[in-house]
C-alpha cells in the first residue's frame, strides 16, 4: 500500500495534483443495497407510493450524485464524466434492492468515488421516498467491485490486486 497522497509536507490536507498524469479511460463499478420489509418492497415494485416511481427517482439521484461527487467529498477532483449508469435488482426472497453503478471518464484520476457516491445516494433516495411506510430500512453494504485505468492498475473484488 502506497503513501497517503492527500497530505502536504506539513501534514495538512491537500488536493492531489493530477495535472501531469496521462489521460486514459477510467471505469469504476460499485454496488450496494437496501433491505426493506414486504410492504415497502411491494409498494416499490407495484409503484404505489404517493411520492412516485421510487427506482426512477433513485436512478436520477444517483446520476446527479456522481456528477457532484467533487462537491461532496473534499479532496475529489471535478471530472467530466462520459457515462453514469445505475441498475437495480429487486430480490423478492431477501426483500432487498441491489443497486449497481458504472461510471466512466477519460481523465487523469479515477472514478471510484463517483461510483460509490451514486450507489449511496440512490439508496438514500429510496429510503427518503419510503420512510413514510417504513423507518427501519437498512442501507449497505456499499463497496467497489472493480476499477480500471490509472497508475495503481486494475482492481476487481476477490482477485489478488497488487
Amino acid at each position: 500500500m502506497g503513501d497517503l497522497t492527500h497530505f502536504n509536507p506539513e501534514g495538512r490536507a491537500r488536493m492531489v495534483d493530477v495535472g501531469d498524469k496521462p489521460i486514459n479511460t477510467r471505469i469504476a463499478v460499485a454496488t450496494g443495497g437496501i433491505a426493506v420489509n414486504r410492504e415497502t418492497f411491494d409498494a416499490i415494485k407495484l409503484g404505489t407510493l404517493k411520492k412516485g416511481d421510487v427506482l426512477a427517482t433513485a436512478q436520477i439521484a444517483g446520476i446527479m450524485a456522481a456528477k457532484k461527487t467533487w462537491e461532496l467529498i473534499p479532496m475529489c477532483h471535478p471530472l467530466l464524466l462520459s457515462n453514469v449508469d445505475l441498475g437495480f435488482v429487486m430480490d423478492d426472497t431477501t426483500l432487498t434492492i441491489e443497486i449497481n453503478s458504472t461510471v466512466k471518464c477519460s481523465g487523469t484520476t479515477g472514478v471510484e468515488m463517483e461510483a460509490l457516491t451514486a450507489v449511496s445516494v440512490a439508496a438514500l433516495t429510496i429510503y427518503d421516498m419510503c420512510k413514510a411506510i417504513q423507518k427501519d430500512m437498512v442501507i449497505g453494504p456499499c463497496r467497489l467491485i472493480s476499477k480500471t485505468g490509472g497508475k495503481s492498475g486494475d482492481y476487481r473484488v476477490g482477485e489478488k490486486n497488487v
